[in-house]
């Protein structure tokens, strides 16, 4: 795998008339949208996300988590980003953080390098702002039991691996949907977790090819 540092990381989400909507439909389900239907009134919901990196043996290693089951969450059991709504007066960056901080209880300050394109969630009606930050250390974790099910350190570099990139056809309430997914310690990171991931990779990956 590839050697993924801080440096690259902020090369990549400095890069000048990238394609931010190709690099995500390559991990989006098909159909799915992107905009909100034109029959929809007010404004959608507000929320951060943040991708956490941190040294490792590989370089960087990144944070995911599997969301508790509850029936009141569409999203619930899912692997996810930390991350949630927006609160009164928050910045997305300020969202992103505190979010991150309550869920996984780690402690250390975060370094913000930069942001992804916000991202529409059709199912729950938030507009998603992806936050890229990074720490010094190897967290400690503490994560809060009624959100978190299990945290889950990912290396940056499988981004990069086109061997955990699983095709499918899955049945969606009586129609089919072919459904991309990043296969992480044998977990599915599918929909908009793995749409934002595969913006940050193929942005890695303009890095990656250039260099010498």
């Amino acid at each position: 795998m590839p050697l993924i540092d801080l440096q690259h990381v902020r090369a990549a989400l400095a890069l000048e008339n990238f394609d931010a909507v190709a690099a995500r439909r390559r991990m989006a389900p098909t159909p799915r949208a992107f905009q909100r239907s034109s029959g929809q009134t007010g404004q959608p919901r507000q929320a951060s996300v943040l991708i956490l990196l941190y040294p490792a043996a590989t370089g960087l290693d990144l944070v995911l988590t599997r969301r508790t089951e509850n029936p009141h969450d569409v999203h619930s059991g899912q692997i996810s980003l930390p991350g949630g709504a927006q609160e009164p007066g928050e910045t997305p960056v300020q969202t992103a953080l505190r979010e991150a901080h309550e869920e996984l209880g780690f402690h250390e300050p975060v370094q913000v390098i930069g942001q992804l394109a916000p991202l529409y969630i059709p199912p729950s009606d938030f507009e998603v702002h992806p936050v890229v930050g990074a720490i010094t250390t190897h967290p400690i974790w503490q994560p809060q039991a009624s959100e978190v099910a299990e945290v889950l350190e990912c290396p940056a570099a499988w981004l990069l691996d086109d061997n955990r990139k699983v095709f499918e056809d899955w049945d969606w309430g009586g129609y089919t949907l072919h459904v991309p997914w990043y296969n992480f310690h044998a977990h599915q990171v599918w929909g908009a977790t793995a749409i934002i991931l595969s913006e940050f990779e193929q942005r890695l990956r303009h890095i990656s090819d250039r260099k010498p």
